[in-house]
């Protein structure tokens, strides 16, 4: 399969509202707020009061062809800044219902951290439901939005990781957004995994000359 050379603008939709206490957050933002056509915007860092400027991040969704919603679970949710932003800025007639098609075709990836082990999101796990159940709100409102959901990049048992390990979930990251960005990501074979970020050596091409 070839890539498409045509390379897409990225928006990460960023929100940790304790950041400063973040091991994981903190060190895996530094793999990709700099790649070059990628936009990162830090919610809580623009928004401290909440006060979202919703003609502004209309105009970051309009000029950017894949969203990144990036945030650690809490309470088996979003961040509240991320409802907020979801209640004043996707509204009707814009971001969906009939005439709503600012969005169309757009793609949603969900980048999440829990510190949880992957055990606990399972069926028969501690939680009772696996982490695409608790991830059912944004991809539903992908799906009304007329958006493209992909498979969420999830980092598991956040407490328990080394260095070395977040790290490696941070070279993921960053290959799985660069190669995103320049088409070069099987969307077919993705569609496969539960996660992108599950085998992303067979998702992206043309990696061997990254």
């Amino acid at each position: 399969m070839s890539a498409n050379t045509d390379k897409n603008n990225i928006l990460i939709l960023f929100a940790h509202p304790a950041l400063q206490k973040s091991r994981v957050n903190r060190r895996l933002i530094t793999f990709v707020r700099d790649i070059e056509g990628v936009t990162f915007h830090d919610l809580y860092e623009a928004y401290p009061d909440f006060h979202i400027h919703i003609k502004r991040e209309q105009d970051l969704l309009v000029t950017h062809d894949i969203i990144v919603l990036h945030h650690p679970i809490f309470w088996f949710s979003t961040p509240a800044i991320i409802k907020e932003w979801f209640d004043l800025v996707l509204v009707h007639g814009w971001a969906f219902g009939r005439e709503g098609n600012a969005l169309k075709g757009k793609k949603l990836l969900s980048v999440i951290s829990t510190g949880g082990r992957e055990s606990l999101y399972q069926k028969k796990g501690f939680h009772g439901h696996t982490i695409d159940e608790f991830l059912f709100p944004i991809k539903q409102t992908a799906r009304v939005c007329k958006m493209d959901y992909l498979p969420p990049f999830v980092v598991y048992g956040t407490h328990t990781l080394n260095p070395e390990e977040i790290n490696r979930h941070g070279e993921v990251y960053r290959d799985i957004i660069t190669a995103l960005r320049d088409n070069e990501i099987d969307l077919e074979k993705a569609r496969g995994y539960p996660l992108i970020n599950l085998n992303s050596e067979e998702i992206i091409m043309n990696k061997e000359n990254r």
